[in-house]
């Protein structure tokens, strides 16, 4: 699996992507989006994403902050074969935030993988890359638009716990953390990772008290 990360700036522009399987473009591509907009026909920025999949022959997954009637959002764009395949929105929302959350966690089917998404505040909550990770993802990728310091660490810490690698696109920087717990950092305009899905299980037994009632008498 070839995932390419899109990290040069330039609002407004799609790039030609070189080949890969999937693309993960950051948010300085189509920016800010106005559902209204796009609906009334206005704009076209979903549009022009799902053409680039098009001609570039693979899916894409974008970052953006979307407005619905002034409920702003921010938000990965899906799109694969020149169609939109969805819109998943970030879901935890700080205090002080004038955003508004999601309410699913992304899971697509992506160039015949299976593809989790992790937007910014949402790396910050192990239960949502645990959730992918059961649901059977062979990559998770993240978006963010700032490359905070937290961030690549927990990346490697949950590819490595959870078993499934890690593709960041934060600010300028892109990661690639896979279940051994190595990370590696580009800052080029487009860097090109190659990942190898394994599913690699083990049998781990724990010991729980209680939700026996048949040997209540017993004690």
């Amino acid at each position: 699996m070839k995932i390419c990360v899109v990290t040069r700036p330039g609002e407004g522009e799609c790039p030609a992507l070189p080949e890969c399987d999937i693309a993960l473009m950051g948010f300085g591509y189509i920016g800010d989006v106005s559902y209204e907009a796009e609906l009334s026909g206005k704009s076209d920025k979903f549009g022009a994403l799902a053409r680039l999949t098009r001609s570039s022959g693979c899916a894409a997954v974008c970052g953006c902050r979307t407005d619905s009637r002034g409920l702003r959002r921010k938000s990965a764009v899906v799109a694969e074969g020149g169609r939109l395949l969805g819109i998943t929105d970030m879901m935890h929302v700080v205090d002080g935030e004038n955003l508004k959350s999601g309410a699913y966690i992304g899971l697509y089917k992506l160039g015949g993988y299976r593809v989790g998404l992790c937007i910014e505040n949402d790396i910050c909550y192990p239960e949502d890359i645990k959730s992918l990770s059961l649901c059977g993802c062979n990559v998770i990728l993240c978006l963010a638009e700032e490359a905070g310091a937290m961030a690549p660490l927990l990346a490697r810490a949950y590819a490595y716990l959870y078993g499934v690698p890690v593709v960041m696109c934060a600010g300028k920087c892109a990661y690639f953390a896979d279940i051994t717990g190595a990370i590696v950092t580009s800052v080029q305009p487009f860097t090109l990772f190659s990942a190898q899905p394994k599913n690699n299980y083990r049998v781990v037994s724990t010991r729980e008290r209680g939700a026996f009632c048949e040997d209540a008498a017993d004690y």
